[in-house]
């Protein structure tokens, strides 16, 4: 996945019961766009450091092939 900040990412839940989570990223860990990411979660407003995996994918990717 490459990313960028201001980019809206959403994690599916794995397993029976939990929920989708939606986030902004605010800050990508490397310059060429891959993670860890920083993101700001809209149901809490916390923030945590990720490292997506395939739950995760872009829902308003600015670049080209950014949803894998």
């Amino acid at each position: 996945m490459i990313a960028h900040v201001g980019d809206r990412i959403v994690i599916e839940g794995t397993h029976l019961g939990d929920g989708r989570r939606v986030g902004v990223i605010t800050e990508v860990g490397h310059p060429d766009g891959a993670p860890p990411y920083r993101v700001r979660w809209e149901e809490n407003g916390e923030t945590s450091l990720i490292f997506p995996g395939a739950e995760a994918h872009l829902d308003n990717p600015r670049h080209e092939g950014g949803t894998s």
